[in-house]
C-alpha cells in the first residue's frame, strides 16, 4: 500500500535541509577558526623560543619536519607555513583578538597572502574585512590588493550628496570605484565603446566582481520608447543590497559635460518607467577612458540627476590604482599653499 505523503512534506523537507546547510557551514567555519588558532599558537611559541634562545632556521626546518612525522594525516607543518605562523603571532599579538577578528575568519592562504603582500595593520584588517564580508576567493583577494582596492572604493566623483538625501548618497558612494580596472578584458586602449560594452557582457562574471557585491545584471541596451523616439542604456543593473537600479554609460574618450546629460535623461527613464514604490533611487555611473576632475564636477554640479563619473583602465596593473594626473596637480598645489602659510 503506498502511503500517502503529508501536504506538508516538500516545506518540511526543506526546512531540514536548510538546517543541515547551515550547521555544515558552521562546522566548516570552526574548522577554519580553529585551525587559525592553532597556527596563532605555534607561532607564538616559535616567536618565544626565537626571543629566548636564539632560534634558527635550521631548527625550524627540523621542527618542520618532526611535527609532519608526528601527525603524518596533517598537512600545513612546511617550514615555509611555520614562519607564516611567527609573522601571524606578530601582526596580531592577541590570540583572542585575533580569531575575532576578521583575519581569524579567512582562509590561511588568504591570510598568508595578505601578509606578503601589505605591510600596514590598518590596510591588511580592512582587506581581511573585506574577504570575509564578501566571501572572495584568493585570486579576487590577489586582483583586488594589486589593483589596490582601498584607493578605489568609493572614490567616484559624483554629485550624489546633492541630489540624494544624506544617508542615501552615503550609500549610494559606497558602491562606486575610480578607476574601475578592467584589464580582465585583455583588449588594446582604442577599443570603441559598443565592443567595450560586448565585452563586459561577455565577462559578465567579472564585471559583475568588478563592480562589487550586490550588482545584478538587467540587461544590455535596454530599450526605451518616448513618443516614437528610440533610446537606449548601455548597461543596466540592479543592486540587490540597496535596491536601486544603476545605469551605466560607456564613453572610450575623455568625459564631455554633455555626456552627464545624457545619462541624467537615461536615469530619469528608469526612475519613471522601471522604478517601483519599494526601490531607492535611480542612480547613474558613467566610466570613461580619462577626465578632468574639475570639469566633471562642475557638469554634475548642474544635473538633479544623481551622476557618478570614473575612469576605466584596461591595464591590470597596479597603474590601474593610480591617481589621475589632475588629482596629482591638485595635490602639489596645496602642498605649495600650505607650505607658503
Amino acid at each position: 500500500m503506498t502511503e500517502i505523503v503529508p501536504g506538508d512534506y516538500a516545506s518540511t523537507l526543506n526546512r531540514i535541509k536548510g538546517y543541515v546547510h547551515e550547521s555544515r557551514y558552521l562546522a566548516q567555519h570552526r574548522v577554519n577558526t580553529e585551525l587559525l588558532r592553532l597556527y596563532w599558537r605555534i607561532g607564538a611559541t616559535l616567536n618565544e623560543r626565537q626571543r629566548d634562545a636564539a632560534w634558527g632556521a635550521n631548527v625550524v626546518g627540523k621542527l618542520a619536519d618532526d611535527l609532519r612525522a608526528a601527525f603524518p594525516s596533517m598537512s600545513g607543518f612546511s617550514r615555509t607555513n611555520l614562519f607564516y605562523m611567527r609573522r601571524v603571532a606578530e601582526a596580531w599579538p592577541d590570540a583572542d583578538q585575533f580569531v575575532q577578528q576578521a583575519a581569524g575568519q579567512i582562509p590561511w592562504t588568504q591570510l598568508t597572502l595578505i601578509l606578503d603582500k601589505i605591510d600596514d595593520p590598518g590596510l591588511r584588517d580592512w582587506y581581511a574585512a573585506k574577504s570575509a564580508g564578501n566571501g572572495w576567493s584568493r585570486a579576487v583577494l590577489e586582483h583586488q590588493i594589486r589593483t589596490n582596492l582601498h584607493h578605489r572604493a568609493g572614490a567616484a566623483t559624483t554629485n550624489y550628496a546633492d541630489a540624494l538625501g544624506r544617508a542615501d548618497s552615503d550609500l549610494a558612494q559606497e558602491i562606486t570605484k575610480d578607476p574601475y580596472a578592467l584589464g580582465f578584458l585583455t583588449v588594446d586602449s582604442d577599443i570603441s565603446e559598443i565592443e567595450l560594452e560586448r565585452r563586459l557582457v561577455e565577462r559578465i562574471i567579472e564585471t559583475l566582481r568588478e563592480l562589487g557585491p550586490g550588482f545584478a545584471f538587467v540587461g544590455r541596451q535596454v530599450h526605451f520608447e518616448v513618443n516614437g523616439d528610440d533610446f537606449f542604456i548601455d548597461l543596466l543593473f540592479f543592486h540587490v543590497d540597496q535596491l536601486r537600479y544603476v545605469v551605466i554609460e560607456l564613453k572610450a574618450k575623455k568625459f564631455d559635460p554633455r555626456d552627464a546629460g545624457q545619462l541624467g535623461f537615461y536615469v530619469a527613464l528608469v526612475e519613471d518607467r522601471l522604478r517601483r514604490p519599494q526601490h531607492q533611487a535611480t542612480v547613474g555611473m558613467l566610466l570613461v577612458a580619462d577626465k578632468n576632475d574639475s570639469v566633471a564636477r562642475y557638469a554634475l554640479a548642474g544635473s538633479t540627476q544623481p551622476i557618478a563619473v570614473s575612469r576605466y583602465e584596461l591595464s591590470d596593473s597596479v597603474q590601474a590604482a593610480l591617481p589621475s594626473e589632475d588629482a596629482v596637480a591638485r595635490a602639489v598645489d596645496i602642498g605649495f599653499k600650505e607650505a607658503g602659510d
